[in-house]
């Protein structure tokens, strides 16, 4: 595979050149690990040749395209986008097989991450529709931080909330694409439309106007909509406010505000992402802004690894994103086990508790990092929420 490293070493000294130290590097990192174990299989893919040879082709022209990032049309996503993430991660995805093939012996079954990956493709262009009932203040504790079934209350009006986040505007959630998810959120006619963060991808940082589009439709929902913010919307902090503006978006920067709808009053409060601090930060937000007497008090927080941070008592209902749901798992097979939970112990999807606070942590309506999902996928949901304390004191 000479040209394939030719090409690897094209890619990380451009991106050192003509963009950032930490691009390169990261490109070196994996487009090598590509490379070593594309090296390790390339010849039991022999009666593929040509198109394998495209494919890696691909995955070193997407990165080196991104040198210079911006939103692309449906020819270049088609392409080149779509296939260099699916080999790009079909061939992460066979390193066992690679490491048998450096021991001298034949990988039989090499070809199965491949479809694996391109039912990730499939996974990562299409959102599925849900209805999810959660109760919330129904004075159940639960011990330590786990993983929550919902309980059993139901009350004749529930709140109903439709949750977006991390719809990450590039090659696989374009402007089009979006704005359908918008317009279905609308259509569904909820009590609120919150967004939970990370609207962007690299490609798509400079232009607010294709974000603004993208959301358009909750301009009809205004005063209804409301978003926190996440990691990356700190990269471009400008192009994120300017679209949330223009579609008549409320953003929370560690502020609250109320709205009566018609299951009740409910107080909004939503934090801004941080790194450090956190236990501090959610403890001086939540004390500037104290509940409201008679409302649900519904917290917006893009990552919800800082849950456990928060003080006792403060969140009714949590709502947080950034994981992706996990992104591998096998959760499309009904099952909650997702690759992350592997490494972390921090939420990856569904509902949560702590205490008397509830998590819902969405699965996310895009996705970015890892090129696809793979068993774990993108979320549209509704909330029906539930709310004891609230019935209590409405009867």
């Amino acid at each position: 595979m000479p040209a394939s490293w030719a090409a690897w070493l094209v890619v990380v000294a451009s991106g050192w050149l003509l963009r950032s130290r930490a691009y390169a590097i990261y490109r070196a990192v994996t487009l090598g690990l590509q490379v070593l174990i594309a090296s390790a299989l390339v010849r039991y893919f022999a009666w593929a040749f040509p198109v394998v040879a495209y494919l890696e082709a691909m995955v070193f022209v997407s990165s080196l395209v991104l040198i210079r990032p911006r939103l692309r049309g449906l020819a270049y996503r088609a392409l080149v986008s779509v296939p260099a993430a699916f080999f790009g991660a079909g061939t992460l995805l066979a390193w066992p097989w690679a490491i048998v093939a450096a021991f001298g012996v034949t990988p039989h079954g090499a070809w199965i991450p491949y479809v694996f990956a391109a039912i990730g493709i499939v996974q990562s262009l299409t959102t599925r529709e849900e209805a999810t009932d959660v109760v919330v203040a129904d004075g159940e504790h639960v011990e330590g931080l786990r993983r929550h079934t919902g309980g059993a209350l139901r009350v004749e009006r529930p709140l109903q909330v439709l949750q977006i986040t991390d719809p990450h505007l590039g090659p696989f959630m374009s402007v089009a694409r979006l704005r359908r998810i918008c317009e279905r959120a609308v259509a569904r006619a909820p009590d609120l439309v919150v967004l939970t963060g990370d609207f962007l991808t690299m490609e798509s940082h400079e232009r607010p106007d294709l974000l603004a589009a993208a959301l358009a439709p909750l301009k009809a929902l205004e005063g209804r909509t409301f978003a926190c913010l996440g990691n990356h919307d700190h990269e471009a902090l400008d192009t994120v406010q300017q679209a949330l503006a223009a579609a008549g978006v409320k953003l929370l920067v560690d502020q609250a505000a109320e709205v009566v709808t018609p299951a009740g009053a409910v107080q909004i409060l939503g934090f801004d992402f941080v790194w450090r601090g956190r236990a501090e930060h959610l403890a001086r937000v939540t004390a500037a802004h104290p509940r409201k007497a008679g409302a649900l008090r519904l917290l917006l927080l893009h990552d919800p690894s800082a849950f456990h941070h928060l003080p006792a008592g403060e969140g009714d209902l949590v709502l947080s994103g950034h994981t992706h749901g996990g992104q591998v798992g096998f959760v499309s097979l009904g099952l909650p086990w997702t690759l992350m939970r592997a490494f972390v112990s921090a939420p990856d999807h569904g509902l949560w508790a702590r205490g008397v606070d509830r998590l819902y942590v969405h699965r996310g309506t895009g996705h970015y990092g890892f090129p696809l999902r793979l068993g774990v996928p993108s979320e549209e949901s509704v909330l029906r929420v539930h709310a004891g304390t609230l019935a209590t004191a409405a009867a």
